[in-house]
């Protein structure tokens, strides 16, 4: 069975786990990387990662671009809203359908 988790600084992911999803409070990006490869490699689907936290592991992010799962979501954080959530989810829809729908 698949899982869906939220990693992020604690108090942007502590109200998912009300929701079932389990929150995954990291402090930097060295402990974001061995989370985020442990997450991958044990069932979880959906991964959403706070827009501050996946600026600061991009690499490790893009090596499970191409993968079918885990699908790594962008969601804002405490800290507010960068917009990288919604570029990367332009990227996804413009990739999947071919053209750019949403401008």
């Amino acid at each position: 069975m698949f899982k869906i988790a939220a990693m992020g600084d604690k108090d942007s992911v502590f109200g998912y786990a009300s929701i079932g999803v389990e929150a995954v409070a990291v402090s930097d990006a060295k402990s974001a990387v061995s989370k985020l490869r442990f997450l991958a490699e044990n069932n979880y689907a959906v991964i959403f990662i706070t827009e501050s936290l996946a600026a600061a592991i991009q690499k490790e992010i893009d090596k499970y671009k191409d993968a079918v799962t885990p699908a790594i979501i962008l969601i804002p954080g405490v800290s507010g809203n960068t917009g990288d959530g919604m570029k990367n989810l332009q990227k996804i829809v413009e990739q999947a359908v071919g053209s750019d729908i949403l401008s």
